[in-house]
């Protein structure tokens, strides 16, 4: 791949020539001309990275070049070489954006340093656009993908309380995306324009969870040499996302309790306390009201939290939504690695929509993301996807049209595949399935796979 793409011009045959054959030396791809009115003529069809020309030349001086690329394109360097070289001439240069002057005769080591640092400053400034890019196609947006007519009315739930500040208390299974929807319901409310702030409670003991809820002031114990911010006072105007909330110790949720009732905070060290205006959302994988019986969590802090109650359903409950988050997952995964990597094999698919994904959506992106680096070329196949996930797609037994299949029905689905997996080869597949190449030709018959 080459490093960058150069235009060099000079109407000196000599210098022409040796500027092409040490930059194409070190790898950019090159193109010479001794010509002005050619190298205007191919800055009309084409940008390139770096441009180096003489500033003296017939018909159309470098001045004239690099007005050109000024006008045409703003993001090539110019380096402008010159035999005559004067004080004004350079400042004249340099106030019309060129990148460099040389003076000839010239040194071709300098020459390479001045090239690759201007090559460095096209890259940067390239990779600060795409980074900007980015940032701002994601600015503001939270996108659940989903086809599921749950899923959408929970969207719509969520939509319809976003501008209120309600609590919310999201649950469901462990990756299902219960902070996704944090942030869509902030995104949608009237805090949208503010900190959206999250913790997991669970990832911190006692006192350190305190500090980092409620900051402190300078002087509150050894070490605190200055003032410190509590998440609570840090999300002022925004939102607060708990995750994990079940995970707090009983002294923590009485603490957070009293922020809640009161609507202020009180730093460790501090005499005077602080009004809070944040929004609360908090999120659990585990059964509340079990733990609220065996004393585990306060029943007044459930309340509290528990305004809106939205549960997020686990992925084996909207297999619906499989094809559209591990096409959307690819297409991330793909472009973030470089790879061309566009399709998932529809047998791997089937795999992928039969599995009951026990980490949810995580584990789909997870799965996702470990085809698109281990497949060799544009599409995930079924070898591309985890060991242990084909052999579960084996053994699960799931109903056909609101029943149970007969054990004849199991088998000629097994054998199916397995022949998939074999390419079509008989003798392999029959290997495989421990019986004669005979056995196989007579299940074959019997379950008119002999065609597949």
């Amino acid at each position: 791949m080459s490093k960058g793409r150069l235009l060099i011009i000079d109407d000196e045959r000599v210098a022409v020539k040796n500027l092409e054959h040490v930059l194409k030396k070190e790898g950019y791809e090159v193109l010479a001309t001794q010509s002005s009115v050619n190298a205007l003529a191919q800055l009309d069809k084409q940008a390139f990275d770096v441009v180096l020309t003489d500033l003296r030349m017939e018909k159309i001086d470098g001045m004239q070049i690099l007005q050109k690329c000024r006008e045409n394109h703003p993001d090539t360097e110019v380096i402008l070489i010159t035999g005559f070289a004067t004080l004004e001439s350079a400042v004249e240069a340099m106030k019309h954006g060129a990148f460099y002057y040389i003076a000839k005769p010239f040194r071709l080591d300098e020459v390479r340093k001045v090239v690759a640092e201007a090559l460095a400053k096209v890259h940067l400034r390239a990779e600060n656009r795409a980074l900007r890019e980015q940032v701002e196609s994601f600015q503001g947006k939270v996108r659940i993908i989903t086809q599921n007519a749950e899923m959408q009315a929970l969207l719509e739930m969520a939509r319809q309380i976003a501008p209120t500040d309600c609590n919310v208390l999201l649950t469901g299974e462990s990756g299902t995306g219960k902070e996704l929807f944090a942030r869509y319901l902030h995104h949608h409310s009237r805090r949208g324009e503010n900190p959206f702030l999250a913790i997991n409670c669970g990832a911190f003991n006692e006192e350190l969870l305190a500090n980092e809820l409620f900051g402190h002031v300078k002087g509150a114990f050894t070490g605190a040499a200055a003032d410190k911010k509590g998440l609570l006072e840090a999300a002022a105007g925004g939102t607060l996302f708990l995750d994990e909330i079940t995970e707090m110790s009983p002294a923590m949720q009485v603490k957070l309790l009293r922020a809640l009732q009161e609507r202020e905070v009180l730093p460790l060290g501090a005499t005077r306390p602080i009004k809070l205006n944040v929004r609360f959302v908090a999120a659990t994988n585990r059964d509340i009201p079990e733990m609220i019986k065996n004393g585990a969590f306060r029943q007044d802090l459930w309340f509290r939290l528990n305004v809106v109650n939205l549960h997020v359903p686990p992925l084996s409950q909207r297999r619906e939504d499989i094809p559209l988050l591990a096409y959307h997952f690819l297409a991330k995964c793909a472009a973030r690695m470089n790879k061309p990597v566009t399709q998932i094999a529809p047998q791997a698919m089937d795999i992928l929509k039969a599995y009951d994904f026990p980490g949810n959506v995580r584990e789909l992106e997870n799965i996702v993301e470990r085809g698109v680096a281990i497949t060799h070329d544009g599409v995930i196949e079924t070898t591309s996807l985890p060991d242990d996930l084909r052999d579960l797609a084996i053994c699960t037994f799931r109903k056909k049209e609101g029943r149970l299949p007969s054990l004849g029905e199991q088998e000629r689905d097994y054998i199916h595949w397995v022949l998939q997996e074999a390419g079509g080869n008989q003798t392999l597949a029959a290997q495989i399935l421990g019986i004669d190449r005979v056995s196989l030709w007579r299940k074959l018959k019997r379950y008119d796979l002999e065609k597949t």
